[in-house]
């Protein structure tokens, strides 16, 4: 198998990835990770399909519309089996073979995550870790045939955070973290025979929907807008696009099982001790 090397082009990312094809699951609106890695794409050249399901369809309908060029929108609930043998079966039906697919999928009920970890529920915890951790490994499974199938090699990047230190009010989301990355140095192990990298992106605190949910996210916010040494700001999800970008392209062709920070570089130093680097 030989990979290509991605090239300069016009669009802004500098990659070239005419004929590609991707699968973006998780965007909701414009302030999405998703949303913007799948304008970023597009604005490279390549072909994408979004993900949904339910009500939150009508949100990704919307977002979609917004984009270079509107996407076709596949069914997917990550907690429903037999779904992902019908997005498998779809995207043979529409592509045969497939680039790469960035897992931008998670949820925790509210009683697992601001603040009261030790009463947090089986329940909850559970439903936040089949969400955020075991959907990667059911993404992956259902479509690592189309990954293998093209002369490059597939990519599968997914979105965490910082889940090395336990962060305050993020709970058992931040155990579904942990346990996300576990789930990629595995799948890594097991789909690298084949040719399929699998790799995670640690983004900083983003206003994102999902971050609406956690109490804590002003405070932990600032901390980085006040320590990561590249600074942050957390109001820019294109702060995290390019890291995106790289591993889905040819450029990673020999990554996999890493999480590459796109954090400002704050999880590399002991904050909060001294003054700020500015």
């Amino acid at each position: 198998m030989t990979a290509t090397t991605a090239t300069t082009t016009g669009t802004g990312t500098g990659l070239d990835l005419t004929g590609r094809r991707y699968l973006v699951t998780g965007v909701t609106n414009r302030e999405s990770i998703a949303w913007h890695v799948a304008a970023a794409l597009q604005r490279s050249g390549a072909e994408i399909l979004l993900s949904s399901f339910g009500r939150a369809a009508r949100i990704t309908r919307k977002a979609a519309k917004q984009l270079p060029v509107e996407p076709g929108l596949l069914e997917l609930d990550v907690t429903d089996e037999a779904a992902f043998a019908a997005l498998a079966d779809e995207l043979t039906h529409r592509w045969g073979e497939l680039d790469g697919v960035l897992h931008s999928v998670a949820y925790a009920p509210a009683d697992a995550v601001g603040g009261d970890f030790l009463a947090t529920p089986a329940a909850s915890a559970m439903t936040g870790f089949q969400v955020s951790a075991y959907s990667l490994q059911r993404l992956a499974a259902a479509l690592a045939p189309l990954l293998a199938k093209g002369a490059r090699g597939g990519s599968i990047v997914g979105l965490t955070v910082d889940s090395s230190r336990a962060l305050p009010g993020y709970d058992w989301m931040g155990v579904s973290k942990a346990a996300l990355e576990a789930v990629a140095r595995y799948l890594a192990l097991n789909l690298g025979p084949d040719g399929v990298r699998v790799n995670l992106v640690a983004a900083g605190p983003l206003e994102t929907l999902s971050a609406k949910g956690v109490g804590t996210f002003d405070a932990l916010a600032d901390h980085y807008e006040r320590w990561a040494p590249l600074g942050w700001d957390r109001t820019d999800p294109e702060r995290v696009v390019g890291a995106v970008l790289f591993l889905l392209s040819d450029l990673a062709a020999s990554t996999t099982g890493q999480v590459l920070h796109a954090d400002g570089g704050l999880h590399a130093v002991a904050a909060g001790i001294g003054q700020p680097p500015r």
